[in-house]
């Protein structure tokens, strides 16, 4: 079986998130377009329209004789499209625009006439819908030329359609006159070819002699099994007779025979009172008593009689025996019983035998028959399509010597063209309509283009199917309309201070976002529990340090107590969010200049901060060092949960070293800041070193141009910053329990 192609569902929703984030472009080209095409339309100049209408309609002349009905009719070669479709494309055709330039001199401004597709351009020919008329129009600075030109036009198409008419009805009649003969001789030929088949295979009527066949095949098969299952029970009877008669077939018929004659019967009955009687004398008289002798010889003489007649009904006596020509009457019933017997059991078998040849001749009759059906209908088609066909040409020889000298056309003139009084109305509505039409097109392409062009993750679903982690937490994008979100000042390069819970960004919607990120890493180590994770991304700025702070302020707010590392020693950033120095931090702290207690600052409740400390010139030595994975242990010893605030992936070995010293490595990505080759390299580098990815956030995300829902909380809470009421309380309680030394 062929498989039904599969079609790809149009995805509406994913166009119109491209149009949102690529309005700008898109709203540019729209503009730009519709600009144009105002301007081209109030630059144009009035013109004139002539109109004329023609009746396109078929030739019916030809039915007042009853021939040439099939010359000038109109017809359409598809059932979408009517006949005046096919005759407007006529009227503009070049010989009647060539005509029309010829017969009314259009010349252009040089004094040479005009081009057949210059007069094209300005004529139209449109059908009316549910009508055969065509309403032929032509445009011109000069209304009287406009309507010259309409007039003409519809002439020269009226002409050429009659003068077409007649060609095809030459071109018909000598066609016809030429196939004829070939076509008779094919007549003949097909009739012969039946007739000599019918009379070489015996055949009158096929159909009635296939019913009759099957008839008496299925008569000739039921009397078959009659015959046998009769023969089967005739088969039994004769042997039990055999076997109470205890003679085989050709003694059975011969004792059967004896049976019959009398005298044989008479003389072995004679013999038996002979020999009684001489076995009786025997026991009062001597063997050599003249009774005796006359007995024996009565015997002797008893016994040639009884051989002779035995011979005259059996023809010998060798397939007699002697006992059983002594046998009584019940033995001799059982006998003729099984004489009888076997005559019937041969007389079946020979029936079988018979019916089985009728059978065979029969069905090898029948078996023919479907091939010699067959070969008759292909020769009484070919037959009925070679007379079709001759008939038919007579047929349409005699139309189309009527057709030849018909002068009448397929259409004619209902409204001439008139001299238009006022100019035809404008089109400048149109055009800047079909300029907003074409512009929106070209924009919405413009906004895919780029789109396309774009290689950056945009949405939360290309994320995980690019980087195919799990997704542990997504935090929504809010505005920066808080009191920290102000630049770095100083000599530093200026960016973006990360905010935090509660002091720079509301509770809801972006606490409950983290609560539930750090809820997911709890059940992810529900066999054994997380102790120690580093935080990273793929490449900068996609907010890896504020959601290592963010997360350590949800988990201390849960009552454990958590340490904050910054471990980026080439950009460290965590100082900053919590207004602190840096100049005594971890690196400090694996050289052994400052005791961890010292380096490590307590912000709320439950929540640790050790800063980077000073910048050395090979971080990776330090971060690699047994020191740092001594420091860990002591870490996750000490402290309910440790983050690790690490550097990107992309070209720093950093985050990789911690990941293996740590439980695993939590992914940051932010869509519109990663792109796809640096996302898909960061993937391959952990698979190739082997890293514990526990899985992703996606930060910074854009609610408006996510196409699935990732979230518990209104759109619109977010783009107003407004929280629920219950925010507002969870918001309260977290600011008492914040210290505000640390803010």
């Amino acid at each position: 079986m062929e498989s039904i192609p599969k079609f790809e569902e149009i995805d509406f929703q994913k166009y119109l998130l491209i149009l949102q984030r690529r309005w700008i472009p898109a709203a540019g080209v729209f503009g730009v377009v519709v600009t144009l095409a105002f301007l081209y339309a109030v630059s144009l100049k009035p013109a004139y329209k002539a109109e004329g209408s023609l009746l396109i309609k078929t030739n019916r002349s030809a039915s007042l004789t009853g021939l040439g009905e099939g010359i000038g009719q109109v017809d359409s070669l598809v059932n979408t499209n009517s006949p005046s479709d096919t005759q407007a494309k006529i009227v503009v055709s070049v010989p009647v625009i060539q005509e029309t330039i010829r017969v009314l001199k259009l010349k252009n401004e040089r004094g040479k006439f005009i081009q057949t597709q210059d007069l094209s351009h300005k004529l139209k020919v449109e059908s009316s819908k549910g009508t055969d008329i065509l309403q032929i129009s032509y445009t011109d600075k000069d209304p009287t030329l406009a309507a010259k030109v309409v007039n003409k036009v519809m002439d020269a198409y009226i002409r050429n359609n009659i003068e077409a008419n007649r060609a095809e009805a030459v071109s018909a009649r000598k066609f016809i006159s030429q196939q004829l003969p070939a076509t008779e001789i094919s007549v003949r030929g097909a009739e012969l070819a039946l007739r000599k088949f019918k009379e070489e295979n015996k055949i009158i009527a096929l159909q009635e002699e296939a019913s009759t066949a099957v008839q008496v095949i299925s008569r000739l098969e039921e009397q078959i099994n009659q015959t046998q299952a009769k023969l089967v029970e005739v088969g039994a009877r004769t042997k039990k007779l055999q076997k109470q008669a205890n003679v085989n077939s050709q003694q059975a018929v011969t004792l059967a025979s004896l049976s019959q004659i009398p005298g044989v019967q008479q003389v072995l009955t004679q013999r038996q009172e002979a020999q009684s009687q001489l076995a009786i004398e025997l026991i009062r008289l001597r063997p050599n008593h003249p009774t005796i002798i006359n007995l024996k010889e009565k015997i002797a003489v008893l016994n040639l009689l009884l051989k002779g007649r035995i011979e005259e009904g059996v023809g010998s006596t060798k397939t007699v025996i002697k006992g059983n020509l002594q046998i009584g009457e019940l033995r001799q019933g059982l006998i003729a019983d099984f004489a009888r017997s076997e005559v019937e059991r041969a007389g079946l078998e020979g029936e079988i035998t018979t019916l089985s040849n009728k059978l065979s001749v029969y069905k090898k009759r029948a078996n023919g028959l479907p091939k010699f059906e067959q070969t008759q209908r292909q020769l009484e088609r070919k037959l009925k399509a070679a007379q079709t066909t001759y008939e038919a040409l007579l047929t349409k020889l005699q139309e189309v010597q009527v057709a030849e000298n018909q002068n009448i056309g397929n259409a004619r003139i209902i409204s001439p063209a008139l001299i238009p009084d006022a100019p035809a109305a404008s089109q400048k509505n149109l055009i800047v309509l079909g300029g907003g039409i074409f512009g929106a097109m070209l924009g919405l392409i413009a906004a895919l283009t780029l789109d396309m062009i774009d290689r950056s993750v945009k949405t939360v679903k290309e994320a995980r199917e690019l980087l195919q982690y799990t997704l542990l937490g997504v935090i929504p994008l809010v505005g920066r309309n808080t009191k920290n979100s102000s630049l770095l000042p100083g000599g530093e390069q200026p960016f973006a201070i990360p905010r935090l819970i509660g002091r720079d960004i509301p509770h809801y919607p972006i606490g409950n976002a983290y609560q539930m990120l750090q809820a997911n890493l709890k059940f992810l180590g529900s066999d054994e529990e997380l102790k120690a994770i580093a935080v990273t991304s793929s490449v900068a700025k996609e907010g890896k340090s504020e959601v290592a702070a963010n997360l350590a302020v949800a988990i201390a707010q849960l009552g454990r107590r958590v340490l904050l590392v910054d471990a980026d020693m080439r950009h460290p950033v965590q100082h900053h969010i919590w207004g602190m120095t840096n100049a005594v931090g971890l690196s400090n702290v694996i050289v052994d200049q400052v005791p961890l207690n010292k380096a490590v600052q307590e912000f709320i409740p439950n929540l640790y901060v050790l800063t980077s400390g000073v910048i050395p010139p090979n971080s990776i030595a330090l971060l690699g060092s047994k020191r740092m994975d001594s420091l860990v242990k002591i870490f996750a010893k000490e402290y309910d949960f440790v983050i690790f605030d690490t550097p990107p992936l992309t070209g720093i070995p950093d985050a990789a070293v911690l990941g293996k010293m740590t439980d695993g490595i939590l992914l940051v990505v932010r869509p519109g800041i990663v792109d796809s080759a640096s996302a898909s390299a960061a993937k391959e580098f952990l698979d190739q070193s082997g890293q514990q990815v526990l899985g992703m956030v996606i930060n910074g995300v854009n609610v408006k141009l996510e196409p699935d829902s990732y979230f518990y909380y209104s759109k619109e809470s977010i783009e107003q910053d407004a929280p629920s009421p219950k925010s507002v309380l969870i918001k309260e309680a977290a600011a008492k329990v914040m210290d505000d030394r640390y803010f």
